[in-house]
């Protein structure tokens, strides 16, 4: 009974392991994917749908998928992930040419719910099936380059940020057990995998939900001791969580990049408080002292949000003087949006859009200043690089990354000498520095 499928993945790299695990599942169960939309039975968009412009994101794109169903009516139409679970059934009535929508834990699920959509045994057009935590006997296809892959510890979250769907959309935090973890590292290194990155909504609090033993610092002393993966990269931890253990053990080993993303949101006390984040102006201050004196050199990327409820000017102008002060290396701004369900919705002081949009255009700005100055300690320096290929910008260069580069989120290396194949790791003198990017030849 089965067909062939084609998938669009919205949204952040968590979204994409889901995508992944679709793939695998859908292949398992006889399905083709097809690269070329119009040559596939199934049109199927796995969504974000925790903030407004994601959910913008995921109609837009149902639309457009919408006019190729009626164009070609034998095709079918399937909505999976948080925008699912978000809304429910009352997308039924608000999208009636989408012949099935799949709430978040349905990953592995899919092929059996074609089969079944198929067949007219479906019990209704919206299915949120039961908690689902990922193992690494889950099938599961990279979509990603070969050499680079995410690894997902954790679903769910236990914080309680008064901004943020995650905890009603995907749940409570549930941790993958330590040695699933390790046993899927070794499957990806065994595909080719040389950089892989950890990811949850908050990367510290893995293992909470589990033994006294569980948490970040073990499982990364078990990925580098059980895996020969060469660099292991750590995002989305939580500032009151990142313990001296872990610093030390990054300090100590090679493998783990000397880069962390640790989201900040704010730096003004009483913001952060109406946010319900636990920490306030000196205690980030301190944490990035403290992990600069433990790692040298480091590369520290966090976002900031702008214009929540209540913020003055005065509270924004924190910010601008945490950048200058800090000159963090990578920095990520986006204007608050309030969200149906959330607490701050009800925020009295509600921040005028274009206010919010004057603030980031500022923030970037500065950042901007910042990175381009901090760029330039990198030139005269050999670095290694992972190389990704030939150049989007034009096939006389190489593209690759730094350890101080993550990828998508980050500036790039443009590789003007040398030759080398996507996923090799080659040392690189940087000849030249831009706002974000680098730019040097290969050396042996």
């Amino acid at each position: 009974m089965a067909g062939s499928f084609h998938l669009i993945s919205l949204g952040c790299a968590k979204n994409l392991v889901d995508s992944e695990v679709m793939l695998g599942a859908l292949a398992a169960g006889g399905y083709t994917f097809e690269a070329e939309i119009l040559d596939a039975d199934f049109l199927i968009v796995n969504t974000c749908g925790f903030i407004q412009p994601a959910v913008e994101e995921a109609i837009s794109e149902i639309f457009e998928l919408v006019a190729i169903k009626e164009e070609y009516p034998g095709k079918k139409i399937v909505v999976v992930g948080c925008f699912v679970q978000r809304y429910g059934s009352s997308l039924v009535t608000e999208l009636p040419e989408v012949d099935l929508f799949v709430g978040t834990e349905g990953p592995t699920q899919l092929a059996q719910l074609l089969d079944d959509l198929l067949a007219g045994t479906l019990p209704g057009k919206v299915v949120i099936p039961d908690t689902f935590l990922m193992q690494s006997s889950s099938p599961r296809l990279l979509s990603a380059p070969h050499y680079s892959a995410w690894l997902k510890i954790t679903e769910g979250c236990d914080n309680r940020c008064s901004y943020c769907m995650i905890p009603s959309i995907r749940g409570r935090l549930r941790s993958r057990e330590g040695d699933d973890l390790v046993q899927e590292a070794q499957q990806l290194e065994k595909r080719g995998v040389k950089e892989l990155s950890l990811i949850a909504q908050d990367s510290t609090a893995y293992g909470n939900d589990l033994g006294s033993n569980d948490n970040l610092h073990n499982l990364m002393r078990a990925l580098l001791d059980k895996t020969s993966i060469p660099w292991f990269r750590l995002l989305y931890l939580y500032p009151t969580t990142v313990t001296d253990t872990l610093l030390d053990l990054m300090a100590a080993s090679d493998r783990i990049v000397p880069y962390l993303d640790i989201p900040f949101q704010h730096v003004n006390n009483r913001i952060l408080g109406l946010m319900n984040r636990s920490y306030g102006y000196e205690q980030l201050v301190s944490l990035v002292e403290k992990i600069r004196s433990k790692i040298p050199g480091i590369a520290i990327r966090t976002t900031f949000l702008v214009g929540f409820p209540g913020e003055t000017e005065a509270d924004f102008l924190e910010i601008d003087s945490f950048m200058k002060q800090m000159r963090l290396d990578h920095v990520g701004v986006f204007p608050y949006a309030n969200e149906a369900g959330c607490p701050s919705e009800h925020y009295p002081n509600q921040v005028e859009d274009e206010v919010k949009n004057q603030r980031k255009d500022h923030l970037l700005e500065i950042q901007s200043s910042i990175s381009a100055d901090i760029q330039k300690k990198y030139i005269g320096k050999t670095l290694p690089v992972i190389v990704e290929g030939v150049s989007s910008e034009t096939d006389l260069l190489l593209e690759g990354r730094t350890q101080f580069q993550a990828p998508e989120v980050d500036g790039c290396v443009y590789i003007n000498d040398g030759n080398a194949r996507a996923g090799d790791i080659v040392n690189v003198e940087i000849t030249d520095a831009q706002i974000y990017d680098l730019v040097g030849g290969i050396v042996q």
